[in-house]
């Protein structure tokens, strides 16, 4: 078994951040330019606000007919994200972000933003614990 924690998979991660007054139109550039999925709102201290990411973009603006150049995150972003700490079991996190319905989970240290982790940073192997585990508890919660 794979005994790795969430610092492990952001050491060498570079935190893709934007202030909450700045546009969904800045976003799709940014997240474009770095090839990510997901964008940290923060404030000047580097604490997250929220999270915007492409199924935002999707759902919260080009479905509700929004303009990408009028509208600022802060008005579209999922405020007070769940995150976890660097210190946090990759089984842990993936198990987080399951039970919330994430794909994109920041990290923070000390109330900044260190990071963020994505379904796609886990290994085949602790995607198949986070699997049976699900299995079981489907299996427990029918037996109820």
């Amino acid at each position: 078994m794979i005994h790795r924690t969430v610092g492990d998979l952001v050491h060498d991660h570079r935190v893709v951040a934007l202030p909450p007054q700045a546009s969904v139109r800045d976003a799709a550039k940014r997240m474009k330019a770095e090839h990510v999925a997901s964008i940290v709102v923060t404030d000047a201290g580097d604490h997250a606000l929220g999270i915007f990411t492409e199924r935002d973009l999707t759902d919260r603006v080009v479905a509700d007919g929004l303009d990408p150049d009028a509208t600022a995150l802060a008005v579209v972003m999922t405020p007070c994200p769940v995150t976890t700490g660097p210190e946090t079991p990759v089984e842990e996190a993936l198990r987080r972000m399951a039970t919330n319905g994430l794909r994109h989970l920041p990290v923070v240290r000390d109330g900044r933003v260190v990071g963020i982790v994505s379904m796609r940073d886990f290994v085949g192997e602790e995607l198949a614990v986070l699997d049976r585990d699900k299995a079981l508890m489907d299996r427990v919660a029918e037996a109820l």
